[in-house]
């Protein structure tokens, strides 16, 4: 397993090397970034002031909506140097344009190389990939590049389609699926209708992408619990985004996404953004190291997570993150409670009477927020609706309104055209 050295320093080690990687980032936006060049002078930054990691509180922070309206003025090279166009999903508003050049690529190849070995990969394995490759997505493209940079064999059988997973499970024996988990949760369904004996095939590891499996305390969430009380299968969580081309990927410890030092500074805030201790919720933020197109510097993600320093049983030395905690943008306030949107997941997911759901959270008349829960539930009746109502009021201390609708319908909303993941968040306040 291939762990790169500079994760293995002391962190005053791993501190130092990210302070020169910053001088060159540094001179590079004031050279090339048409947006950064702006901004130091806006915010009247003297970039010459900036020598360490510390200094950085001296530089404002940079949104996602600056992202959005000033998307090519992020760009620090000719576009007749671009390789790549990808877009971020656009969950949080208008999707972003993240161009990449040559070197970007091989970047991002050497990120996911590093991740897949970071979750026990070797070129011995091989990877059933169950998620698009198209639609501009960043992650299926790196993903099958940093498994052929591994080693390993691949499958691209893409998105959905139990049957179809399976059947090639059983013709090419994979020995890890890279998966949406309430798609593994189908998965297991489907085997369970059809006589196939999970435990019994070749797939003996799920890296986990784009929904959490575990707590905040590392264990298993509701998600997690289902998957592995059915299947015995070590699962890897991870956290990414298309902006930081960078991933966050446990080891087989369990307990939280590694940092790879040399391709990203991160730093988590409060809302004043200021640094928060060890185990305390902040914000994701980030700043690019290799970079080429578009390279971000202070740049909030949205994400709330919490950081941890000590060393790894893995012996990597670098920081982790846990799962996130929800988007700063999604945050509900209902009825003097805080929530996020994973909260309300992993309760509905507990639930054996509702089959799938959509949160959505409107603005009421007097301009505070309303939650109406999407259910498709087991049966319609008066029983099952009590039952319902009756938990929800019992976890939550209050009865958010409950609409029922079929399970087509659900799946319907969940994947409206052009979706590259499912929606199980409306927010329409």
């Amino acid at each position: 397993m291939y762990i790169p050295d500079i994760e293995l320093q002391s962190a005053a080690s791993i501190r130092q090397f990210q302070e020169k990687e910053l001088q060159h980032l540094l001179g590079y936006l004031r050279q090339f970034s048409p947006f950064y060049k702006e901004w130091f002078s806006l915010h009247k930054v003297n970039t010459d002031n900036i020598r360490t990691i510390a200094d950085l509180r001296n530089i404002p922070t940079v949104s996602k909506e600056d992202l959005q309206q000033r998307n090519w003025d992020f760009l620090c090279v000719d576009k007749g140097k671009i390789a790549e166009y990808t877009t971020t999903s656009g969950t949080l508003g208008k999707p972003v344009i993240i161009a990449l050049t040559e070197k970007d690529l091989q970047r991002l190849t050497y990120n996911e190389y590093i991740s897949f070995s970071c979750a026990g990969g070797t070129d011995e394995d091989i990877y059933q990939l169950m998620l698009t490759l198209d639609r501009q997505f960043m992650a299926g493209m790196a993903y099958y590049s940093g498994i052929r940079k591994l080693g390993a064999g691949v499958l691209r059988v893409g998105p959905g389609v139990p049957s179809l997973q399976w059947e090639n499970i059983a013709r090419i024996q994979p020995t890890t699926i890279v998966a949406v988990p309430s798609f593994i949760l189908k998965l297991i369904a489907f085997a369970e209708e059809h006589g196939i004996d999970i435990n019994v095939s070749s797939v003996k590891k799920a890296v986990c992408i784009g929904e959490n499996i575990r707590n905040v305390d590392f264990s298993y969430n509701v998600l997690g619990k289902k998957i592995t009380d059915k299947w015995n299968i070590q699962l890897f969580s991870t956290y990414a985004s298309t902006e930081m081309q960078t991933a966050f990927t446990e080891c087989k410890a369990g307990q939280g996404g590694h940092h790879h030092p040399e391709l990203l500074i991160v730093e988590l805030l409060d809302e004043q953004d200021q640094p928060v201790p060890p185990g305390t919720p902040g914000e994701v933020t980030i700043t690019t190291l290799g970079v080429e197109a578009m390279p971000l510097l202070r740049y909030k993600t949205g994400d709330i997570c919490q950081y941890y320093e000590e060393p790894c049983k893995c012996g990597r030395q670098t920081v982790r993150l846990s799962p996130v905690i929800g988007r700063r943008k999604q945050m509900i306030k209902y009825k003097g409670t805080t929530l996020y949107p994973p909260a309300l997941y992993d309760l509905l997911s507990e639930m054996e009477d509702v089959k799938e759901f959509i949160v959505e959270v409107f603005s009421n008349e007097i301009g505070t927020d309303e939650i109406l829960l999407h259910l498709s539930p087991s049966e319609e009746s008066e029983e099952i609706d009590r039952k319902i109502k009756s938990y929800l009021q019992a976890k939550l201390r209050v009865i958010p309104q409950v609409k029922y609708a079929t399970m087509q319908d659900i799946l319907k909303m969940q994947f409206p055209e052009g979706s590259r993941k499912p929606v199980k968040f409306m927010d329409n306040r």
